[in-house]
């Protein structure tokens, strides 16, 4: 499987269509932040995931930032983490639809 690797950011306006967005991406990718996911997708499930936000988000009053890491595969971000938490990668599982 062909997958890519994107960490999707959003900042939403409205707390109804927030948490719609938020669940929306739980089925897309692992939760790393509040309003940023990471996920490994073919290009097939990147169109569904933009379709889905598209279809979800008001586009004069709020924003969606996916951006593309590379392939899933032999990419190594590096992420500075600053702060309580520190950033641990979302361990690879199966998916099952």
């Amino acid at each position: 499987m062909d997958e890519r690797l994107y960490f999707v950011v959003y900042d939403i306006s409205d707390a109804k269509r927030w948490r719609s967005i938020f669940k929306t991406m739980h089925g897309y990718g692992e939760w790393v932040q509040l309003s940023v996911f990471q996920c490994r997708l073919t290009r097939l499930r990147h169109a569904e995931l933009i379709a889905d936000v598209d279809g979800l988000i008001h586009h004069d009053e709020d924003h969606v930032v996916i951006i593309d890491v590379g392939p899933a595969d032999r990419v190594e971000p590096r992420i500075v983490s600053l702060g309580k938490r520190p950033y641990t990668p979302p361990e690879r599982e199966p998916v099952i639809f």
